[in-house]
């Protein structure tokens, strides 16, 4: 395949499983990350410094690559972690910053890339989001609210952009044994301080999101190859899942919210 893909959080989890899988299948890749370790030992994906909630940082992104390719075919937001912790405990900067990485960086990503894509008459930008945009769970108001965000923006893109040959496409994943879940426990820990009210919360959380939790049983390498299915479908799909369950998880939270809402609330007793 002759396509440039420009890749974000590319330096851990699906994101470097991803840049890894589309250079061995001959895609030329440019893997933008904070922490370029990872990628300097990946010799045919090409490494970028990049902070996906610093505009000059994405803008010396795509520069780069257009300087050296001229185009960018594929445009994957993948970077993103998950603030976990209560409302009422979690500041509204670091609320912003939660929306900064999920949501507007892919945002304004978007928009340096699509006058690119539109002058080829193609492209494909696909937005890894969660069955978490869907559904909901305790401590994770931001996270969830930036996932939902990162959706209904990437759907009313697609409508806007069709015409030109370009899809905007999300990717829906469930729980994945990788570096994410490791960050969301954390930021319970920073977010839940000893003696807080919260704190069953973030026992029952933390225990969900463990890596041998039941649901957590997709890989890193799994995902990527929903992402690259997604990146290259000739006909593609406005949604993509790894499993089944992931996609009935997502269609009775939306079709049945009652039924969704009393099975979380009974975990709770």
């Amino acid at each position: 395949m002759d396509k440039v893909v420009a890749i974000t959080g590319a330096s851990s989890g699906m994101g470097l499983e991803t840049a890894k899988l589309m250079a061995k299948a001959g895609l030329t890749v440019y893997g933008g990350a904070r922490h370029l370790d990872k990628l300097r030992g990946i010799t045919d994906v090409h490494s970028v410094k990049l902070d996906v909630t610093d505009t000059a940082s994405k803008q010396h992104f795509v520069d780069t690559i257009m300087k050296e390719q001229g185009r960018i075919d594929i445009l994957i937001n993948s970077a993103g972690y998950g603030e976990l912790g209560p409302v009422e405990n979690i500041s509204m900067a670091t609320a912003h910053q939660q929306f900064e990485t999920n949501f507007f960086g892919a945002a304004e990503l978007a928009q340096l890339v699509l006058p690119i894509m539109r002058h080829q008459h193609g492209g494909r930008i696909v937005n890894i989001s969660s069955v978490g945009g869907d559904i909901y769970s305790p401590l994770g108001a931001y996270y969830h609210a930036s996932k939902a965000a990162l959706q209904q923006w990437s759907d009313t893109l697609d409508l806007e952009v069709q015409r030109f040959n370009i899809r905007s496409v999300v990717v829906q994943p469930s729980g994945t044994r990788s570096t994410w879940g490791a960050v969301a426990r954390e930021k319970i820990r920073q977010n839940v301080p000893n003696g807080s009210a919260y704190a069953d919360l973030a026992e029952l959380m933390t225990t969900t999101l463990a890596d041998d939790a039941q649901g957590m049983s997709a890989t890193s390498s799994d995902l990527a190859q929903v992402i690259f299915k997604a990146a290259t479908d000739v006909i593609p799909k406005r949604r993509y899942f790894n499993a089944v369950r992931d996609r009935v998880t997502v269609f009775v939270a939306r079709a049945l919210p009652n039924i969704f809402r009393r099975r979380l609330q009974h975990s709770l007793e």
